[in-house]
Order: C-alpha cells, then sequence, then structure tokens
C-alpha cells in the first residue's frame, strides 16, 4: 500500500469513541449474530475475528496520530495470530464483525458503517495503483457472504447482502441482494428478512448464464417444433381438400 495515500474519511462516531466501548460493543454485536456463541468470555478468547478487530482498532489510532510504522507492525502482527488482514488505515464503524475470520482482506482506503458482517474469505479491494480512495465503501447493516469480493472504490448501499463467492465491480442499491459474477441484484429487502434478526442471502440465486442461454434455445427450439408442427397440420389439411375437390371433379 502507498503510505502516502489520501486517507479516507473515517466514521466520526466511532473516532470519538474509547477503545474499550468500541472492543465491548464487538464483542456484544457477535452474541446477536451468531447463534454458535454463547458467551462473551469465549467471543474473546476464540473468535478470530473480533481479534482482529481488536488489534485494528488499536493500530488505526497509531495510524490516524501518525505513528505510521507502529501502526503497520502491530497490523502485521495482527495478521499473524488471526489470517486477517486489515490495512490500519481502513476506517471501520461500530459493531463490526468478522464471522470465521479466515482470509480476509481490507484495503487501506475501505470504508465500513455500523453494523456490518463479514464472513471468512471476503476482499474489500482495489483495482488501482493510483493514491487515493481505491477500495470500496460498505454502508451500515451491510453483510457480504463468504469468499466474495467488492473490488474498486465502490459504495455498496444500506442494509445490502451480498452472495458468497460473488464479484462486485460496481455500485449496489441500499436493501437489495446481489449475487453472481459479476454480481447482479437478485432480491429487495422485505421478501429477504427471515424474522429474529435471520437473513436469507440467496446464495440459490445465483445467476448461470450457460443455464440461461440454454434455457433460452429450449425454449425457441420448442417454439420453432411447435411452429412447424402448425405448418405440417395446415399443409395435410390443404392436401386433404385438393383430393376431395379433385375427386368431386372426376365424380
Amino acid at each position: 500500500m502507498n503510505e502516502g495515500a489520501v486517507m479516507p474519511a473515517v466514521n466520526a462516531e466511532a473516532e470519538r469513541a474509547s477503545l474499550w466501548r468500541l472492543w465491548r460493543d464487538d464483542i456484544a454485536c457477535v452474541k446477536a449474530r451468531d447463534p454458535a456463541a454463547r458467551n462473551a468470555v469465549e467471543i474473546l478468547l476464540t473468535y478470530p475475528g473480533v481479534h482482529a478487530i481488536i488489534w485494528h482498532r488499536f493500530s488505526h489510532r497509531l495510524w490516524t496520530s501518525g505513528a505510521k510504522f507502529p501502526a503497520r507492525f502491530f497490523a502485521w502482527v495482527a495478521r499473524l495470530l488471526t489470517n486477517v488482514d486489515i490495512h490500519p488505515g481502513a476506517a471501520i464503524g461500530q459493531e463490526f464483525f468478522i464471522d470465521h475470520g479466515a482470509g480476509v482482506v481490507i484495503g487501506e482506503t475501505a470504508e465500513i458503517g455500523d453494523g456490518v458482517t463479514l464472513y471468512h474469505g471476503v476482499t474489500l479491494g482495489g483495482v488501482s495503483w493510483t493514491p487515493g480512495k481505491r477500495h470500496p465503501t460498505l454502508e451500515d447493516g451491510v453483510l457480504v457472504g463468504a469468499g466474495a469480493k467488492i473490488l474498486g472504490p465502490i459504495k455498496i448501499g444500506a442494509g445490502a447482502r451480498i452472495g458468497a463467492n460473488s464479484v462486485v465491480v460496481e455500485e449496489v442499491p441500499p436493501g437489495v441482494t446481489a449475487v453472481g459474477i459479476p454480481a447482479r441484484v437478485v432480491r429487495a429487502l422485505d421478501r429477504r428478512a427471515l424474522g429474529n434478526g435471520r437473513v436469507n442471502l440467496d446464495h440459490h440465486l445465483i445467476p448461470d448464464p450457460v443455464g440461461e442461454v440454454l434455457s433460452m434455445l429450449l425454449d425457441r427450439v420448442e417454439f420453432l417444433e411447435a411452429r412447424l408442427n402448425h405448418m405440417q397440420g395446415r399443409a395435410r389439411k390443404h392436401e386433404h381438400e385438393e383430393e376431395r375437390f379433385d375427386d368431386e371433379r372426376a365424380g
């Protein structure tokens, strides 16, 4: 990463809050979003995603205070311990949860709102070596499924869901589910809620371009067969009428 890059606009409330309060909220949100979490002690001791955000909040404070090298050093230590790579320049809001943790990468100019959840293997990456804003912005309440890649300085609207293994290269409106490669919107917010705080990422709706083309071809073949049968029927009817006419003339 370019150390001289333009810093992203940080979440103002998260910047003002004490680290203790941010860490407490990060731990508490896990209990609300992960049915496997039993208590705060277990979460604090055994969740690598929680360890990663604890390290990041500390290194980010160093980064914004101008202590760039110590910030990068602690971010490197965190990556060794958690297998989560978060650049200390990334601005992350409150109640942030990385479920499972493994393989998550968050770039320097990424901006993440409050109440965001990422699953393992997610990348918030750039598509350019040009200094400045290069990484995505995730607004409040976004949920990103396992293995998804969100690339470039694009915005994912509040409450949006990104399906597993999707590749997002264009902005996603608020409150929708987007899946596929490249990701496409497949469902709006009101059809995704399951109650009790659960969500449905609609992974089964991932677009299948080959399947769609084959389906179109089969529909076309069916139409042409029906058209051919209709024309053959008319031809046989015409032949019968000619035969009857010839018989009448012969009689």
